[in-house]
C-alpha cells in the first residue's frame, strides 16, 4: 500500500469508529458523574474513579500529598482492613492500581465485566470512609521516600526533568513534583492526609468512568445503590494560579553521575482548557507530530539518521493540563557531540517550521499518524476510559474526546506555521542540561533513557501502588 492511500486509510478509520461510540452520562444527586461507555469485544470491564485533586492544587509544605494520599487509599476502612481491598479484586480475578498526575488522582481495576458490583462497592466504601492509622502512613512514607529516590534522586534524567520543571515555571504550581519534595514527605502529619481526604474525596468532585462489556443502565443503577448515598463535601473553586509572564530565556545545568549528557528544551504554551482559540491547542498538537510523529518525522529524520547529532530526539505536548503547559523538546547526543550542538539543531527544526510551510503531503501524513494513535489507543478499554477521565477531571466536557479528530482534521499548514511563531519564542524558553558525572564503581554500556511529559500518568502494575 502507497503512503498516500495508507493515510487516506487511516484518516476515515476515526470516523468509523466515532460513528460506533456511544458515551452516556448520569448524574447522582449528590453530584457523582458517571460516564459509561458501551464496548462489547470482550466480557471484560474498566471501571475508573477520578478525583479533582493533583500536584497542582497543594500549597507549600504539603507538596506531594495528594500522591502520598493515594497509598494511603489502601490502608483500609471499617468494613474492609488494609490488605483486603487488592485482595478482594484478585480473588475475583481483577487488576487493580492507582496514579496521580498533577491534576487528578485516579482509581482503577480492569474485571470480568460480571463482577463490576464488587468494584462498585469497594470504591465507595473508601470514597468516604477511609481510616488514616499513624502506623500505616509510618509505613508508606518510608515507601515513598524510597520510591522518590529509585525513581528521582539516583536517576539523573529524572532528575533534570525535575529541575527543569522547577525552573521554567515560577507561579504556576506545575513547578512542584508529583511526589513532592523530600523535606515535605518527610513532615507530612496523619491530620494533613486527613484534612485533605475530607475536602476532595468525595462524590461531588468525582467523575466515575465504566467502559467495557456493560449495559449502560444496568450501571447507573449499580451506581446509584452504591454511591448515592455518600455525603457530599463543600468544595471550594482554587484560587487562580496563572503563570507569570516569562521575559527571558532561562537555563539550567543539572551535574549528576551520568552516562551520556541530555538537553531539554521547553516552551510555555497554552493548553486545550487555556487556549483563547482552540484552533491553537489542535494546531500545537500537529505541530508535536510534525517534529516527533513516528520514524519519518523530523527529528529522527534530520537529527538521528540524517545529521547523526543525536541517539534519540523527541518533542511532546499535552494538550489536556488543567493550566498552561510547556511544549518540549530534547535530545541525546551522540558520542562527539554536545548538548550546545543538539540545542542549535533544534533550534534550527523550529526556525524552518516558522518560516516555511509545511507541505500537503506531510501534513497529511503526521495527522495520518496523530488520528492512527487515537485509532489505537480506542482498542483498549482502559485508555477509551482514561480519555473521558482527563477531559472531565481537568474541567473540559467528555464530548471533547468525540471532537478531537474532526479538529486535528481541520489543522492547516498556515495553522501549524502561526503557533510555531506565537509561541515557540526564545523569551518563553527554558534549557536544561544534564553534565554527566563519573560514575564510581559503575561500568557498562550506556543507557539511553528519554524524558517523558511530565503529565501523563503511567498506571503501574506493581506494588507500591501507584504512579508519578
Amino acid at each position: 500500500m502507497n503512503k498516500r492511500l495508507l493515510c487516506a486509510v487511516l484518516l476515515c478509520l476515526p470516523v468509523a469508529s466515532q460513528a460506533t461510540s456511544k458515551v452516556s452520562e448520569h448524574i447522582l444527586k449528590n453530584g457523582l458523574k458517571v460516564l459509561v461507555k458501551e464496548d462489547h469485544r470482550s466480557p471484560v470491564v474498566v471501571s475508573q474513579v477520578w478525583y479533582k485533586v493533583g500536584s497542582s492544587y497543594e500549597p507549600n509544605g504539603i507538596t506531594g500529598i495528594s500522591y502520598m494520599l493515594e497509598h494511603m487509599m489502601f490502608k483500609g476502612t471499617d468494613k474492609h482492613p488494609a490488605g483486603d481491598f487488592s485482595k478482594i479484586i484478585a480473588e475475583n480475578g481483577g487488576d487493580e492500581n492507582a496514579f496521580t498526575g498533577q491534576d487528578y488522582t485516579a482509581y482503577f481495576q480492569t474485571m470480568a465485566a460480571d463482577k463490576l458490583a464488587v468494584s462498585f462497592e469497594l470504591e465507595a466504601d473508601r470514597m468516604r470512609h477511609l481510616h488514616l492509622l499513624p502506623e500505616e502512613l509510618k509505613k508508606e512514607l518510608e515507601v515513598v521516600t524510597e520510591e522518590r529516590r529509585m525513581r528521582t534522586d539516583d536517576n539523573p534524567q529524572a532528575k533534570l526533568g525535575e529541575y527543569f520543571m522547577a525552573t521554567a515555571y515560577t507561579s504556576s504550581p506545575y513547578k512542584h513534583p508529583v511526589i513532592g519534595w523530600p523535606s515535605d514527605i518527610a513532615n507530612y502529619q496523619v491530620e494533613d492526609l486527613q484534612a485533605w481526604y475530607s475536602r476532595w474525596y468525595a462524590p461531588n468532585n468525582a467523575t466515575l468512568v465504566v467502559v467495557g462489556d456493560v449495559q449502560t443502565q444496568a450501571v447507573f443503577d449499580l451506581a446509584e445503590k452504591q454511591f448515592a448515598d455518600l455525603k457530599t463535601s463543600d468544595i471550594k473553586p482554587l484560587k487562580p494560579q496563572s503563570e507569570i509572564e516569562q521575559l527571558g530565556v532561562r537555563r539550567l545545568i543539572v551535574k549528576a553521575p551520568a552516562k551520556l549528557p541530555v538537553m531539554v528544551m521547553g516552551y510555555k504554551v497554552p493548553s486545550l482548557k487555556t487556549s483563547a482559540q482552540e484552533s491553537e491547542a489542535y494546531a500545537l498538537e500537529v505541530l508535536a507530530g510534525v517534529l516527533d510523529g513516528g520514524n519519518s518525522a523530523r527529528l529522527p529524520t534530520n537529527l538521528v539518521r540524517g545529521k547523526q547529532l543525536a541517539v534519540s530526539a523527541g518533542a511532546s505536548y499535552d494538550l489536556t493540563s488543567r493550566l498552561d503547559s510547556l511544549f518540549e523538546l530534547e535530545a541525546t547526543p551522540v558520542e562527539g557531540k554536545s548538548v550546545t550542538d543538539l540545542e542549535t539543531a533544534l533550534k534550527a527544526e523550529v526556525t524552518k517550521l516558522q518560516q516555511t510551510l509545511i507541505s500537503t503531503d506531510e501534513l497529511q501524513r503526521i495527522k495520518a499518524q496523530v488520528l492512527a494513535s487515537d485509532v489505537y489507543e480506542k482498542d483498549s478499554n482502559f485508555y477509551q476510559a482514561m480519555q473521558l477521565g482527563t477531559l472531565e477531571t481537568v474541567g473540559l466536557p467528555w464530548q471533547k474526546a468525540d471532537e478531537y479528530v474532526a479538529n486535528i482534521n481541520k489543522v492547516t499548514a498556515e495553522q501549524v506555521r502561526d503557533v510555531a511563531k506565537k509561541y515557540l519564542i526564545e523569551d518563553h524558553l527554558t534549557v536544561g542540561y544534564l553534565d554527566p558525572q563519573a560514575i564510581k564503581g559503575r561500568t557498562g554500556t550506556p543507557e539511553y533513557t528519554r524524558i517523558v511529559s511530565k503529565h501523563a500518568p503511567v498506571p503501574a502494575t506493581t506494588t507500591p501502588k501507584g504512579a508519578k
